[in-house]
């Protein structure tokens, strides 16, 4: 057996990634471990449980493998320092400590960190967009496809299309820094107030609100974008080669206005402006969708990197019937990329290429990413041991009466913490470490932004319905197993408004599920399957039986600010500090206002948002 261990580090979301034989044992986030979201740090938790999920030393590791090639992508930011000075002064000394520190020696960093690796376990390195490729294509349920891979910045590409078959990835073309439809979002997120690298998701949910006015001056002014989908940025509205900020003075005065604050209440003209992005970014993606198919001659398109979590574009390229078949990595921004550089290492040796090892998925039609559900799972006993250790009042019930217990309670409108199984695999909660709702409820939205996920309020919910049911709810064909899809609420569901602009529309009732139907009529589905999560779907059909909705509201749990719960401890924490109803983790059912602590400290302070 050969064990191969991917990472990545260094710039947001660092994970680590463990794959046996082709095979994927185990994956997750640093931020689950650590409590500091997004962060950026040598991932060693998670390096750690990988080994502990395979019951491995580091010692027992054939190879480690970073995600992209730092040495590759620092000679690209002295390129570009020497290319605009004296401007970067502010920024090249921030930053030069950290490269000629754990960066640039990154061979010997990861020795230092992974005590008892051995002196002959190599360090490989792929690039940043290989790594994204492989870990759209390899992991899909096809044997060949097309890849297109979009995000910020890698070494030098930032939007690559390739051609995936059997055990070989080819990139074909690419995008190249600072021409990245992944940093231009990322500066209208930053514009609205939003932070980058995390708020994205935020701008995306706020687009509907708006009208897209400024789309037309950002595609004249901001944007050349040609017709196969290649753009290049008028760099004179950007600040982020230069100084400390992604936009400047001209970028704001031809939005009308300077960019929010954090802080400062969201007007009317920020939801124009994110509708107006979020316009441009589905056509350049539609365009990019289009140009892979020609060039690649492939009916079927995998999708990676940051950008392809932008589940809104995702959905358009669907029904646009580009391909006929779309498969998107769940953990698409940089988390995912060391799983892919994992993957790369093994389809690129000797045996994996003789006889196709790790494809064997492939000839049963599924993917190979186990429903995502590759984090750390814990047991009875370790929950009861946390319980006990937080004074907490709880029952312990059969999973029949347990089950029948949630259906109960989600029916008198209350909100539960769901913890079960094994944590997931990149930014969805995908029914084991969630928040879930009735959707029916015309107050669920509102309670549980407000009182619950702490956060703003214009924020959309995601259902969660049983795969052969989805048709029944929502204009979709597919699987969409990872939530990654926006799909549109079917007519028949549909309810009239009164007339209202804007964020005045927030609280009205547009459907017989209100409390996932977003203001256009959308929802991010997510669609579930036995195989895929044998107790939620179970409990997705005793709510059928006994209320006739065959969806629920699934959110992820936690808190504005702060990481998806890992632990039992996370979860207990969590639950106590909101206004959260009901927790029901492993075999176990606790009511928030029994507990003897209605405060407990968290371990990490929430992250600014």
């Amino acid at each position: 057996m050969r064990h191969i261990l991917g990472i990545s580090a260094y710039y947001h979301d660092s994970a680590a990634a463990l794959v046996r034989d082709g095979e994927i044992v185990a994956a997750a986030q640093e931020e689950r471990f650590s409590r500091r979201k997004n962060d950026e740090r040598f991932p060693r938790h998670s390096v750690a449980f990988c080994l502990r999920q395979a019951g491995l030393e580091p010692a027992h590791l054939d190879a480690v493998v970073f995600y992209d090639k730092p040495i590759t992508k620092f000679a690209r930011m002295l390129e570009t320092y020497l290319a605009v000075a004296p401007g970067g002064l502010l920024t090249f000394p921030r930053v030069l400590p950290s490269w000629l520190g754990e960066k640039l020696n990154l061979r010997g960093t990861i020795r230092e960190e992974m005590d008892g690796l051995r002196p002959d376990c190599p360090v490989l390195f792929t690039a940043h967009h290989q790594s994204h490729a492989a870990s759209a294509f390899y992991p899909s349920p096809f044997p060949e496809a097309a890849i297109l891979t979009v995000d910020g910045v890698g070494e030098w590409a930032t939007t690559t299309i390739g051609l995936g078959r059997g055990t070989e990835v080819e990139l074909i073309k690419e995008m190249r820094f600072p021409h990245s439809l992944g940093l231009l979002y990322s500066a209208f997120t930053a514009y609205c107030g939003f932070r980058v690298n995390s708020g994205e998701y935020k701008l995306m949910g706020l687009a509907p609100y708006g009208e897209p006015r400024h789309a037309k001056g950002i595609l004249e002014h901001i944007v050349d974008l040609k017709a196969d989908g290649s753009l290049h940025l008028n760099m004179d509205y950007f600040g982020f080669l230069r100084g400390l900020s992604m936009t400047n003075r001209r970028f704001d005065e031809l939005l009308g206005g300077p960019a929010r604050k954090p802080d400062a209440p969201l007007e009317q003209r920020h939801a124009d402006v994110a509708a107006s992005i979020q316009h441009v970014a589905n056509e350049v993606l539609l365009r990019l969708a289009r140009h892979a198919r020609e060039v690649t001659g492939q009916p079927r398109l995998c999708l990676a990197g940051g950008v392809a979590l932008n589940c809104v574009a995702n959905g358009l390229i669907l029904r646009e019937r580009i391909f006929d078949e779309v498969w998107i990595q769940p953990a698409a921004g940089d988390a995912g990329g060391a799983l892919g550089a994992a993957l790369v290492a093994w389809f690129q040796s000797g045996a994996a290429a003789a006889n196709g090892a790790g494809l064997e998925h492939k000839t049963r039609r599924g993917d190979a990413m186990q429903g995502s559900l590759l984090g750390p799972a814990f047991s009875d006993g370790e929950v009861e041991a946390v319980l006990a250790g937080h004074g907490a009042v709880y029952q312990r019930l059969e999973r029949s009466e347990l089950l029948d217990k949630t259906v109960a309670l989600l029916q008198q409108e209350k909100v539960l913490g769901w913890f079960q199984g094994r944590m997931e695999f990149g930014p969805r909660a995908l029914g084991n470490r969630s928040i879930i709702g009735d959707p029916r409820s015309a107050r669920m939205q509102s309670v549980m932004n407000l009182k619950v996920k702490f956060r703003e309020s214009f924020r959309p919910f995601a259902p969660v319905v049983r795969r052969e049911r989805v048709g029944d709810y929502f204009d979709l064909e597919a699987d969409s197993p990872y939530m990654l899809l926006v799909a549109p609420v079917r007519e028949a569901l549909r309810r009239g408004v009164p007339p209202a602009r804007g964020l005045d529309r927030i609280n009205q009732v547009r459907s017989t599920i209100p409390a996932v139907t977003h203001i256009d009529y959308s929802a991010r589905v997510q669609t579930m399957c036995r195989e895929q999560n044998g107790i939620f779907y179970e409990l997705l059909g005793r709510f059928e039986k006994a209320t006739g909705c065959a969806v629920l509201v699934n959110t992820s749990f936690n808190v504005r600010g702060e990481p998806v719960v890992c632990t039992p401890d996370d979860a207990y924490r969590c639950f106590v500090n909101t206004e959260m109803d009901y927790l029901v983790i492993g075999s176990f059912l606790l009511e928030r206002t029994a507990q003897p602590v209605q405060n407990v400290a968290r371990t990490h302070d929430p992250v600014p948002d």
